[in-house]
Parts: C-alpha cells; structure tokens; sequence
C-alpha cells in the first residue's frame, strides 16, 4: 500500500471542513434570516475552521523572546495589494481591546465578512505566491489549489448579512476547537426545505436586482467615459479653432499688407504718369519738329501707361481673391462655432439623461427595499397570528373538555338530588316515628344538600365564566378571520407591486439599451 502524504490529508480534511461549515452556515442562515449574530454557533464554527485553514503550514518566525506562529502577517499584507482592505486594517489597528495578533486576525476575518469581500481579499492573497512563501510552507494550504477552492466557496457567503460587534469581544481568549456535532444531520432540517426554497427565490430576485445595479452602473460608467471623450474632442474642436482663428488674423494682416502694397504701387504709377506727362509736354515743345520721335515716345508712354494699367487690374483681381478667401475663411469660423455649439448641446443632454437613469436607479432600489421590509413584516405578522390561532385552538379545546366535564358532573348531581328527594319522601313515613333518633341524621343530610348547592353554584358561575371566555375567543377569531382577509388583500397588493416593479425593470432595461445604443 502507498504511504499518503500526511499534508495532503490535512489539507484535504481542511477543505472539507470549510465545504460542510460554510454549507451549514448558509443553509441556517437561510432558515434563520440571512442576518445573523457574532452569538451564533454555526457562524462561531466558521471563523473556528477558517483560522485551521489559515493557520495550517505557517512558518515559525523567529522573535526577540520566543518563537510566534500567527495569521496577522499574511492577513496584514493583502492591503498593499488591495487599496479597498486598508480601511479594514486601520480599524483594526485601532480597535482598544486587542493586543495579540491572533485577536487583531480575528477581527480582521469578522469586518471582512460583513464587508462580503472575504473572497476578494484572499483571492488577491493567494495569487501573489512569491510574498505568501514568506509567511507558509510550500505544502501550506493557502500555497496548494484547496486554498483557491476555499475562496471560490467563499463567495457564496455574498447573500448572508452579518451584523457582528467586534470592539466589546474578547478575541484574544478565544479557544478555536471545531465542533463536529453542529455537522451531523437531523430530521428537523428535512422539514424547512419549503421555506429554504421561498428564502431562495427572494435572494435570487435580490441578486437579480444587484446584478441590475452592476450592468445599469457599468452603463453609466461608460456614458461618463463617452462623455469624458466628448469633452476631449470638444477641447481639441476649441483649439483648432483657436489655430483657425490666429490663421484668419495672419491673413487679414497680410491682406492689410497686400492693400498697403497696392496703395504704394497706385502712388508711384501716378507719380510715375506725372513725370511721363511732364516729360511728354516738355518734348513736345522741344522736338514739335521731329514727328517722328514724338511718335515713338508717344507710343513708348503709351505701351507703358498700358503695362501699368494692367498691373493695376491684376492687383485689383488679387484683391477680389483674398476678399473670397476671406469670406470663405469666415464661413468656416461659423460653421465651426455651430458644430461646437450642438456639441455642447448633446452633451448637456447627455449628461441631463445619465441624472434621470440615476435618479430612476435610486428610486428602484429604494422602492425594492421598502418592499422587503413589507413583506418582512407581513411573514412576522403571519407567523404570529398562526401561533396565536394554535394557541387559541388548543385553549378552546380545553374549554370544550371542561365544559363537557361540568355537564356530566352537573347531571350527576341532579340524579344525586333526586334520588336525595325520593328516598327522603319515602322514608318520611317512616322517619316521623324515628324523629327523635333520626334528627342527627337530618342535620348532617341538610349540611350535605347545602354543601351540593354551593358546589353547584360555583360550577353554574364556572360555566358563565366559560362561556363568556369561548364568547371572547370567538370574537378573537373573528378577528383573525378578518385579519387573514386583509392578509390576503395585502398580498393581492404585493403581486400588484410586484407586476409594476416588474414593468419599471423592463423599462429601466429598455432606456439602458436605448442609452447604450
């Protein structure tokens, strides 16, 4: 036969351990009302098999006086690697009655739980195995796969709601033995299966509900981040037009320019005519004899009063250019300013509609929980009327047996009485001769009629008395009656609440599609 690694069996009963208490401690839970105590036993059993499980391959570390063997260590470590468990470990720090790490460990696993990030912590703790060696034994629990098993079962402990007073416990003398007793089966559980099913289905609607939170949440993070992209776009829309506008400024600079040039340009060309005018006049007096040359200077000034001119147009049709330009440069400005404009426009719509999904959310979830607390209310109301109609049942059960007693005990006496009488008319004759011995006799029987009269008043008065208490416990059920009327009218309006919210799911699921589309 193969020798089996003791550390494997460890572990192996370890992780059973942890399968039947957290199975025992959500069943209970379910049956007992999800919130639960630090007081309750099979909560006490979880944190006693989680500190073995924690505890099983920890690595001796050597201090200044002895050597310490403690969870704290690794448990301290999981907020360097989760921001979220620093509050946690803070708390605990803090915390007056502590002073072992045992305690402080303790209390961490606790604040962890009601949190319902026990899974997430560990599960961040195990995947870093290179820091975990530090703190286990390579064969260690938490550094082999049973210890990922474990987190995965974790996570069912979600739907439990634990309201646990950690600062008045004493944690640091707290004897962790494991209990095999609480694991063992009864008959008694085979029986709250129906309930178990009915507290099932209303946590399947709760997490319904939350995963409905999760996705209208993760749509809403995605609208912000389309909305953190539009202001992007809309910042770098704002800086090209910052670029377009420094550009029309350039152009219009030069466009001054241009004209300034233009209006050089005219000058010189006038002053330019001038002196050609003056020098054609004073050639004309001085050579009115060579015709010819007049002739060619004539058509010299001529040829260039032509080139100025056409200069001139070509200046002018530059001009008319630039002036389009301008004008198409200035278009583009509105343009821009429009598209930036409706932009900012979607945007304020944007935002406005992601306030009402969350305005809507908000009112969905507070609509679900005034629900839960009715109906927790209506099951406590239900439950106690049905304790009270068992009792008045069994009260009127008695009542009828000691009616049915005083009945019987009540003809006996009249039979007794009668007897009494005809014996007493029958021996009359007979007790006039023996008055004088019989007077003794007579006193004692007078005595004994008076003694049956008063019992018999007294069972007369017991019996008022009992019917007047079946006349008040059947007003008490007539109440009951109507009480169960309303009950049902209740739970008439319950399925009617129910069918809205139902509606306004399918609504919100619709405007989610609609807002992620």
């Amino acid at each position: 036969l193969a020798v089996k690694d003791p550390t494997a069996v460890e572990r192996a009963n370890l992780l059973n351990m942890a399968k039947l208490s957290i199975k025992g401690l959500i069943e209970s839970a379910l049956s007992f009302g999800r919130t639960l105590d630090s007081d309750y036993p099979p909560l006490q059993q979880f944190f006693v098999v989680m500190e073995h499980c924690l505890k099983h391959g920890l690595k001796v570390r050597k201090s200044f006086l002895s050597y310490n063997k403690t969870i704290w260590g690794p448990l301290e470590l999981v907020e360097k690697l989760y921001p979220e468990a620093e509050e946690i470990a803070a708390s605990v720090r803090d915390l007056p009655g502590l002073k072992t790490p045992l305690g402080r460990a303790r209390a961490w696993l606790r604040l962890a739980l009601m949190q319902k990030k026990m899974a997430d912590y560990l599960r961040c703790l195990i995947i870093q195995r290179d820091l975990l060696s530090e703190f286990y034994e390579y064969h260690a629990l938490m550094m082999e796969e049973e210890g990922a098993v474990i987190v995965g079962l974790l996570v069912g402990l979600n739907v439990i709601d634990a309201n646990l007073c950690v600062k008045g416990e004493d944690l640091d003398s707290q004897v962790g033995v494991i209990d095999f007793s609480v694991y063992l089966k009864s008959d008694d559980d085979i029986g709250g299966k129906e309930r178990n099913v009915q507290i099932a289905a209303i946590l399947d609607q709760k997490n319904y509900v939350e995963e409905l939170n999760r996705q209208l949440n993760s749509t809403v993070s995605s609208l912000h981040a389309r909305v953190d992209s539009l202001e992007k776009s809309n910042t770098k829309l704002i800086e090209e037009l910052a670029i377009a506008k420094n550009n029309i400024i350039k152009l219009q600079e030069e466009n001054h320019q241009l004209r300034s040039e233009n209006t050089l340009i005219l000058m010189k060309t006038q002053h330019h005519l001038e002196a050609t005018k003056v020098d054609v006049e004073a050639e004309l007096q001085t050579y009115k004899h060579s015709r010819q040359g007049l002739d060619e200077m004539y058509n010299e000034a001529r040829r260039q009063l032509r080139e100025e001119a056409q200069l001139r147009q070509d200046m002018e049709n530059e001009l008319v250019v630039q002036v389009s330009m301008k004008h198409e440069i200035e278009l583009a400005m509105k343009l821009l300013e429009k598209d930036i404009h409706e932009k900012q426009d979607t945007l304020i719509g944007l935002r406005q509609q992601l306030d009402e999904v969350k305005a809507i959310n908000v009112e969905m979830y507070q609509k679900l929980q005034v629900s839960e607390d009715a109906m927790k209310e209506k099951n406590e109301i239900i439950s106690r009327l049905e304790d009270k109609t068992n009792q008045i049942n069994a009260t009127m059960k008695q009542l009828e047996q000691r009616l049915q007693q005083a009945e019987k005990a009540q003809m006996e006496a009249e039979a007794e009485d009668e007897k009494l009488k005809q014996e007493y008319v029958n021996k009359s004759e007979s007790l006039q001769k023996e008055f004088s011995q019989k007077e003794k006799h007579l006193l004692q029987l007078e005595t004994d009629l008076k003694i049956e009269k008063e019992w018999r008043q007294t069972l007369e008065d017991d019996l008022q008395k009992e019917k007047e208490t079946v006349s008040h416990l059947r007003t008490e059920t007539q109440e009951i009656v109507n009480l169960k009327k309303e009950f049902l009218k209740l739970q008439e309006k319950n399925k009617q609440l129910k069918s809205i919210c139902e509606d306004q799911e399918a609504a919100l699921q619709e405007l989610a599609s609609k807002l992620s589309e």
